[in-house]
């Protein structure tokens, strides 16, 4: 809701609810009403763009305060709130891809075919060259899959070593302020980790094999475009563009989606008690 139109949004309400029942249950201003606008608090930050929180975190503040009797969230609640936030999100998107068909049947992450293969697809189906074709395909997402658990730590990493100044970035920033803040930090390391993963998992799942086969058939076919690129780099890059686009879609879901906070801290955090 605008407040232009006269209407204030319902996280306000709240606040002067939780006043009204401090003032009239001053011994129940304890611990419970703290954690109460303690929620309010993190849930506008968490879930609103970074300009409205802007706009309105200082009114919010004011009514927080007074029901507190004067006292704001500690830059350490709000922190560790964000920190197991993104722990549960991090930990979500590296189960998500690196689950068996993770990248395989997710349409939005699965590693493509090659330029130079997909230029040549319907000739070397045509030639009988199926069943190769679907092999490589597979195997590339399965060295993906493969290769994504270790990303969980580097992220943990991170989080860990998140600053205050990190932390209000991320909450007052964009929706995906988070998985920014993680490239930044990670993809070079990822990489490095994942390179090694990927090149022993293609071989193990025969993408290797199945790359030397479809690059002999490329070869058959006078003008076709062969396969002179790295095999390694392509599928790491793929893979990691997937992980990092499954971490921008829990970062919303944590952001807008109540039922996405999921740990007994963030319950506590962001639930109504």
């Amino acid at each position: 809701m605008k407040e232009g139109n006269g209407v204030k949004p319902a996280l306000f309400n709240d606040i002067e609810t939780l006043s009204a029942c401090a003032q009239a249950n001053p011994q129940k201003k304890g611990e419970s009403m703290k954690r109460s606008a303690m929620a309010i608090t993190l849930f506008l930050l968490t879930c609103w763009p970074g300009h409205q929180a802007n706009a309105q975190f200082g009114d919010l503040l004011k009514g927080i305060q007074k029901t507190l009797g004067g006292s704001s969230p500690s830059e350490d609640e709000i922190v560790r709130g964000l920190k197991e936030a993104l722990q549960v999100g991090t930990g979500n998107a590296v189960g998500v891809v690196s689950r068996e068909d993770g990248y395989y049947k997710n349409p939005k992450i699965r590693i493509p075919l090659p330029g130079s293969i997909q230029k040549a697809e319907k000739v070397l189906r045509a030639a009988g060259y199926g069943k190769e074709i679907d092999n490589f395909d597979l195997s590339m997402n399965r060295a993906a899959e493969r290769a994504a658990p270790p990303a969980k730590a580097l992220f943990l990493n991170s989080i860990k070593e998140m600053n205050i100044g990190d932390a209000k970035k991320i909450l007052q920033g964009k929706e995906n302020e988070a998985t920014l803040y993680f490239k930044e930090k990670t993809s070079g390391q990822l990489e490095q980790v994942f390179k090694p993963i990927v090149h022993t998992a293609m071989s193990e799942v025969g993408v290797t094999r199945s790359y030397q086969d479809l690059d002999a058939k490329l070869r058959a076919i006078p003008f076709a475009e062969k396969m002179s690129f790295d095999l390694d780099q392509y599928v790491t890059k793929g893979a990691l563009e997937g992980l990092f686009l499954m971490l921008a879609e829990e970062e919303k879901r944590i952001r807008q989606d109540p039922a996405a906070r999921v740990s007994d801290l963030l319950k506590k955090v962001f639930g109504q008690q």
